[in-house]
């Protein structure tokens, strides 16, 4: 013990908590992160300077100096308390030898080497929007820095930038009314000089949508809304009805609550949607409901939208679109191709052509009983018997619940696999009347219970999968409670993933084997980044216990309270 306490300084200098005041002021040359160094982020290996640890959202480091042979010797340097119960689930940036660290509460700088706090800043939002926020204050996505700024979202839906250097507020816009059900939990995305925002509300009586905005004054560039109003393309889809809610598009939900992937060399910005509401679509009049539970391909300096894929139409499910999309090339009938893979709640990953939308593979991820297969020619999905059972009033058990649970699957391009926890849990549902009484009220029109859980029941797996042909190289199964970690790669053929009672892990990409594991007092629900300092290897998570439904599975089993976890390799 003496001897890893000693390593353990040698390491990280010493460790402390955060004060209220700045500690340490790390040199930095200029205001950046530029464009080019978001652009290049994974290229400097000092910097992680964007969601996903690259524009393309593949949670993948060509790092190597910790790796399968020495990953055991992997210890804590420094933890910083983050000052919050509501849930840690999002992903640092670092720029310039400064962590960013954001949540639902607060905003922070640290030193990457002594984890001392240089700012902390709290969010000021209207508390009253906790009564509509079934997840509380959560932030999902990262700190997003540029050109010496940090942007974030707060829960009473605003948009703002704070000074990298001080914490203070530069400027701040509100993008909707939180009292109508809008919310804002996502990260900003900065794609060709636009920041974009997304928003929450998809149970609630909304329409969504996403804004661009100026990233140094906050003027609102423009505002594309996820349903098509009269005239629009799409709108089609929502035929008004005889019911209670006669102009369903204004109301039918389609909120962008995840985050957005971006090509810069087709300067295409790929951003999923998310469920339309009601649920029972006969409250919408029955039709696909575009662009609800899609992919839509946008312009950045614009917002047009060039073409959307939508992977459940007329959901009935809440199976949503909104999960991120991870830009490849993927080697296709012979042929390069630049494709987007979607881990979708629906319980298929997608391959589809980002040049045009088009499907080219879907395979089941988990089990999925509410289709039996995506038809490649027509793009759609092939349905059971579930959906009539629905709408006949039945109260019905259909898998998945959710694919995954608004999480980061890992996607190594030396083996072009997936790497992601799935969920192997039902969906128990039965629709309920409904009457539209005023924009954002609760919306869902159904009722629902969890399933009977026992402490070894299989209830998800770690999966390796190839996402052309569906195959599974191995599949470990998770018990008790499901996995809502997100999967980070490494060169070194390493996977950092989480556990919700806690323990940080280490698994092996050739076969799934738990190699290493740490507890770090919380649930992991966020994704882990990895980066140099000074020429050494550092791996950083934050842990929390958050979010909507994970906390209906732990039952108090686990405490909250965040942090931000330091890792690197003991001296031998």
């Amino acid at each position: 013990m003496r001897k890893l306490l000693i390593a353990v300084a040698l390491l990280a200098g010493c460790t402390t908590t955060s004060t209220e005041q700045a500690l340490v002021q790390t040199p930095r040359a200029g205001p950046g992160p530029t464009q080019d160094e978001l652009l290049n982020d994974g290229k400097n290996p000092e910097n992680v300077t964007t969601f996903g640890m690259g524009y393309d959202l593949k949670m993948y480091s060509p790092l190597s100096q910790i790796n399968k042979s020495n990953v055991k010797r992997l210890v804590p340097v420094w933890n910083f308390s983050l000052s919050n119960d509501m849930g840690e689930l999002s992903q640092p940036t670092v720029y310039n030898g400064v962590m960013y660290v954001v949540n639902g509460n607060w905003s922070f700088a640290i030193d990457v080497a002594t984890g001392r706090q240089i700012w902390r800043t709290p969010v000021q939002y209207d508390r009253a929007v906790l009564r509509i926020a079934n997840a509380g204050a959560i932030m999902r996505g990262a700190a997003t820095i540029y050109n010496g700024k940090l942007y974030r979202t707060t829960l009473d839906a605003h948009v703002m930038a704070l000074d990298m250097k001080t914490g203070k507020e530069v400027w701040k816009r509100k993008f909707a009314e939180h009292t109508e059900g809008y919310k804002g939990v996502v990260a900003p995305l900065l794609a060709n000089g636009v920041l974009i925002t997304g928003t929450t509300g998809g149970e609630h009586a909304t329409r969504g949508f996403l804004v661009g905005w100026d990233p140094e004054t906050g003027k609102e560039l423009w505002r594309t809304h996820t349903i098509p109003a009269p005239g629009e393309p799409g709108h089609e889809t929502w035929p008004k009805t005889a019911d209670s809610t006669p102009d369903a598009w204004k109301t039918g939900g389609g909120s962008t609550w995840q985050n957005g992937s971006y090509d810069p060399q087709l300067d295409l910005v790929y951003w999923g949607v998310g469920n339309a509401a009601p649920y029972d679509p006969k409250y919408r009049g029955g039709g696909d409901a575009l662009y609800t539970n899609s992919v839509l391909a946008i312009r950045p300096k614009t917002g047009a939208i060039v073409w959307h894929y939508q992977f459940t139409p007329n959901d009935m499910y809440d199976v949503d679109g909104s999960n991120e999309n991870v830009i490849a090339d993927l080697r296709v009938d012979g042929q390069m191709r630049k494709v987007i893979i979607n881990a979708n709640k629906n319980g298929f990953l997608y391959v589809i052509d980002r040049t045009n939308g088009k499907l080219i593979a879907a395979h089941p991820m988990t089990r999925v009983t509410w289709a039996t297969h995506v038809d490649l020619k027509t793009g759609r999905p092939v349905l059971t018997d579930v959906a009539a059972r629905l709408m006949a009033g039945e109260e019905v058990e259909l898998y998945p619940q959710r694919g995954t649970n608004a999480i980061m699957f890992a996607f190594n391009p030396k083996t072009s696999l997936v790497y992601v926890n799935t969920w192997d849990v039902a969906r128990i549902q039965q629709f309920v009347p409904y009457k539209f009484q005023k924009l954002g009220e609760p919306s869902t029109a159904v009722k629902g219970r969890n399933p009977v859980v026992k402490p070894d029941d299989v209830v998800g797996y770690h999966v390796a999968m190839n996402p052309l042909t569906g195959q599974m190289k191995w599949k470990i199964p998770i018990t008790d409670i499901p996995n809502s970690a997100s999967v980070t790669a490494t060169a070194s053929g390493l996977l950092f993933t989480g556990r919700p009672t806690g323990e940080f892990i280490a698994l092996d990409e050739e076969t799934g084997k738990t190699l290493w594991q740490f507890q770090t007092g919380s649930s992991i629900n966020a994704p882990a980044i990895t980066y140099t300092h000074k020429g050494q290897q550092y791996v950083t998570v934050l842990s929390g216990l958050g979010g909507s439904v994970i906390p209906r599975f732990i039952r108090g089993r686990v405490p909250t309270g965040g942090s931000a976890w330091t890792f690197a390799l003991m001296p031998e």
